[in-house]
């Protein structure tokens, strides 16, 4: 028998680490004991029938735009289409992976490493630093930062391809120190100007992400960034910073932020389990904590986490929606994949339970309802409530949704939107 604190701690491991349960996953889960259905949930690296459905979309490089009005007409449509493909298949993986976690770490890399279409303009670069993260989102942030740090889109959304000697520009080795790796107050202006000269020569093909080096534009003088003194290049820059106790202290809390909680402090132990920068093992330390079973302890899910959620359990491919109507309901609530806002990513927590992104997310809810199956509900009016917290994973109904909740049994499609709009399921509580 499954005690509550078991039932919270499931539910806010399934949610936050694996994007939430597929119909019939949370009681399974319940049913096999909380240590194993840890141990499920947070595994990775393991053969995932769901994402091997997945095809890959068929993202090229366009080219230098042609001119004549119906040529670039026709060449803007398909740079348009190819961002809504990718994003689309995004949304899939994210939906039909059996093992979620790697999935759901990329979705965190790339908030953390924030990048915009909006500004990188096109598809290709986008794909190929996702696979990055992708590629690196459990493994070991040194290898990730040396990586990301010549990546072409992340390059060009912060203007590192018009860094050059004689005209340094500070964009990129700002950021890479104050957002990705180190945090505020550890590193000066001058660590910026030092970090910045060893950035330059890096050139960018906008509309593949194909990176070169152009040694006659690279600044080979000694610099003096964070106390050692050389020559530097990025990928010898990624390794100083990341090397840093500050490195790995900030990752971690950031980590916490998302994962946990962005009012309750991390615990210094979790730096400890950062100790060689292994991503996987600072993941198991931050959803093995205790707290995980504190009551109280809710984070708010972001309009794309909240949306895979519910296409989970309604058993909903989002490639097979209108791919128009998903991008305008989740833009209305303030997110879409590969767009962030600013180089500082999406809002969090609370930020995303407003009246507007709640009207929306009910109409949404209608919509995928509508294309979904909710037949999990079963036909019990007796029993449908408890139903619908198991198909959820949510851990308890407050008397007041169980209440609205009741009311609705007799339309099982009903009861299916007002339990995905309501506060247990949009907050992991």
């Amino acid at each position: 028998m499954s005690s509550e604190l078991d039932r919270l701690e499931l539910s806010r491991l399934v949610h936050r680490f694996g994007f939430g349960p597929k119909p019939g996953q949370y009681r399974e889960l319940l049913n096999a004991g909380i240590e194993n259905a840890r141990a499920t949930i947070l595994s990775s690296h393991v053969a995932d029938p769901g994402l091997a459905r997945v095809v890959d979309p068929h993202i090229t490089n366009m080219g230098e735009a042609p001119s004549g009005k119906a040529a670039s007409e026709a060449y803007w449509r398909k740079v348009w289409n190819q961002y809504m493909t990718m994003s689309m298949w995004w949304l899939d993986r994210m939906v039909h992976a059996d093992h979620p976690l790697n999935e759901r770490m990329t979705w965190f890399w790339h908030g953390h490493w924030a990048t915009s279409i909006g500004k990188v303009g096109f598809a290709l670069p986008m794909k190929r630093q996702n696979e990055t993260l992708r590629k690196y989102a459990l493994g070991n942030f040194a290898d990730m930062s040396r990586a990301m740090i010549v990546d072409g889109a992340l390059i060009y959304w912060l203007d590192g391809e018009v860094n050059v000697k004689d005209s340094p520009n500070e964009n990129l080795a700002r950021e890479f120190m104050e957002l990705f790796t180190l945090g505020v107050g550890h590193y000066s202006e001058s660590d910026v100007k030092a970090a910045a000269k060893g950035l330059t020569g890096y050139q960018v093909v906008d509309t593949s992400g194909r990176v070169t080096f152009d040694p006659s534009q690279h600044d080979y003088s000694k610099v003096r960034l964070l106390g050692a003194v050389k020559s530097f290049t990025a990928p010898t820059i990624s390794d100083l910073v990341v090397a840093r106790e500050e490195s790995a202290r900030y990752i971690a809390r950031r980590m916490w932020f998302r994962f946990v909680s962005s009012t309750l402090p991390a615990p210094g132990s979790l730096t400890q389990s950062f100790a060689h920068r292994n991503i996987a093992s600072l993941a198991l330390a931050v959803a093995r904590n205790p707290v995980m079973r504190r009551p109280g302890v809710s984070l708010a899910k972001s309009p794309v986490e909240w949306f895979v959620g519910a296409c989970k359990a309604l058993r909903v491919a989002p490639s097979k929606l209108d791919s128009g109507a998903v991008s305008w309901y989740l833009g209305q609530m303030g997110q879409f994949p590969f767009n962030p806002p600013n180089v500082g990513g999406w809002p969090y927590d609370e930020a995303w339970l407003t009246a507007s992104s709640a009207q929306y997310r009910f109409s949404m809810a209608q919509y995928l309802v509508e294309k979904g199956n909710v037949a999990p509900l079963g036909k019990s009016r007796a029993h449908m409530v408890n139903e619908a917290a198991d198909w959820l994973g949510v851990a308890r109904w407050s008397a007041r949704t169980e209440h609205a909740l009741r009311l609705a049994t007799s339309d099982p499609a009903q009861l299916a939107v007002l339990a995905i709009c309501a506060p247990e399921y949009v907050v992991s509580v």
